[in-house]
């Protein structure tokens, strides 16, 4: 059946883009007060979310989908965006999209499919670009979609060089029953630096019907009356914004952009009000600090360990404490109140003290944890790194042994007559194996510590 709930109008609206760690919902809600129209999530992996579980969080006031296992939120949204809000999958199979398009359908306004992303972990699964470039099967998982699911369902594409193979393959997807189409100035091999062709976005929208979002035209958008110059020049419908809106969301209101500082207030205002992970919070204020981050303060700020920190520098500190406890009397256990790294200075009463089990004197520690998140290639994970270290190097398999106290994990791990260990706790096996592995390889000088530190996986 033809989808029947149309939350979504996709004509003349500003449109915050799909962007990986910034999409999350204190960033979404504080670009919809900004004045965007429509607001999309961070790509979310199919298989990521059909392991999640939907819970109601009666504290937030928030929708949550949980991975059990670790109790990750992998997706959390709120009524303020409810009508406003478009999930965008990464999938290269239409049984899984439909599973998580029925999942999800009654908490968001949209389904968007990632037929644009060129990272090679999309690639490799067939998803982003790899599907676009599989036109029958991109075709397949369209049409399951809009079939079995009653919310519109769209798509983001980049161009082809061959502007009349893009035309073609969109009209075949327009006839299919998507709502609207967003259209990625640039061809695979194109990166920001390059000139979007806006042209050619224009040429996409001669030939179709329905609404054609531009994107990729924030090198021109300096200022909100530049996003009208952007829709002009490509004839669309609407425009999204990704690094415009990253770098100051208040590009969004018809009016000069906001001072940084109070921006950057408001996002943390909802980030603690909505219980954000301070990495991820750490991370959307670098992307707008961008070079700031070199100020005295600046540089103040990235020592930053927790949330409160973080506050305490843009006068919020007071606030953030008042609301965790808060929310701790209110029965919220909440997330981890560090930046992944730093074990709790006030432990959860399932998180031992570090004291609890005294490790061997000779046992290298470090604040190091590891997040799943942070690595899209299996081959990239910590243990997969010393494994074929070892192998390279005709050394001894790495040995670990694991400890448990309470419900919590953590691993030593054994390679060329040395012993490693994170100091971080975790909620299962496997990654407190990983953690032992990350120490080990970092020590080796097999992964650069201030990648980990930008990550927020490593703190100093």
């Amino acid at each position: 059946m033809v989808s029947t709930r149309n939350f979504v109008d996709y004509r003349n609206k500003l449109i915050l883009a799909p962007m990986v760690r910034v999409g999350t919902l204190p960033f979404r809600l504080l670009s919809l007060r900004y004045g965007a129209d429509i607001v999309y999530t961070e790509e979310l992996i199919d298989w990521k979310l059909l392991k999640t579980t939907r819970k109601i969080n009666e504290v937030l006031g928030t929708v949550d989908f949980v991975d059990e296992s670790d109790g990750t939120i992998v997706f959390r949204t709120c009524a303020e965006e409810r009508e406003r809000v478009v999930l965008q999958i990464g999938t290269s199979c239409a049984e899984r999209a439909l599973q998580v398009g029925k999942l999800v359908e009654g908490d968001v306004a949209a389904l968007d499919v990632n037929m644009g992303c060129p990272k090679e972990f999309s690639v490799k699964g067939g998803m982003g670009i790899a599907l676009l470039n599989n036109a029958e099967n991109a075709k397949n998982v369209l049409k399951t979609l809009v079939a079995g699911l009653s919310i519109p369902v769209t798509c983001k594409i980049r161009i082809f060089s061959d502007i009349e193979k893009t035309i073609a393959l969109v009209k075949e997807f327009e006839e299919i029953g998507i709502s609207a189409i967003a259209v990625h100035g640039r061809t695979r091999q194109e990166r920001p630096r390059h000139k979007v062709h806006a042209d050619m976005i224009q040429k996409v929208v001669e030939n179709l019907n329905i609404p054609v979002i531009a994107n990729g035209g924030s090198n021109e958008i300096k200022t909100h009356e530049d996003i009208f110059k952007f829709k002009s020049s490509s004839g669309a419908s609407s425009v999204m914004i990704a690094r415009a809106a990253q770098w100051n969301p208040s590009i969004f209101q018809d009016a000069p952009l906001l001072p940084l500082d109070d921006v950057i207030k408001e996002l943390l205002k909802l980030s603690i009000l909505f219980d954000n992970s301070p990495s991820n919070t750490k991370y959307c204020i670098q992307m707008m600090l961008r070079e700031l981050q070199e100020t005295p303060r600046g540089k103040k700020f990235l020592e930053c360990q927790t949330l409160e920190e973080i506050c305490e520098i843009w006068e919020l500190g007071a606030y953030c404490r008042e609301k965790q406890l808060e929310y701790q009397e209110r029965g919220s256990i909440g997330r981890r109140n560090v930046i992944p790294g730093k074990l709790l200075q006030k432990q959860d009463t399932d998180e031992p003290a570090a004291k609890k089990i005294k490790m061997d004197d000779d046992v290298i520690e470090r604040n190091v944890a590891f997040f799943r998140t942070h690595y899209e290639d299996v081959r990239e994970l910590p243990k997969s790194i010393l494994h074929a270290h070892a192998l390279r190097n005709f050394k001894p398999i790495p040995v670990y042994q694991t400890q448990q106290q309470d419900r919590l994990f953590r691993t030593v791990v054994a390679f060329d007559k040395k012993k490693y260990s994170s100091l971080y706790w975790e909620k299962n096996k496997r990654f407190a194996e990983q953690g032992a592995a990350l120490v080990c390889i970092l020590n080796l000088g097999l992964i650069d510590e201030e990648v980990l530190i930008k990550k927020g996986s490593i703190l100093q």
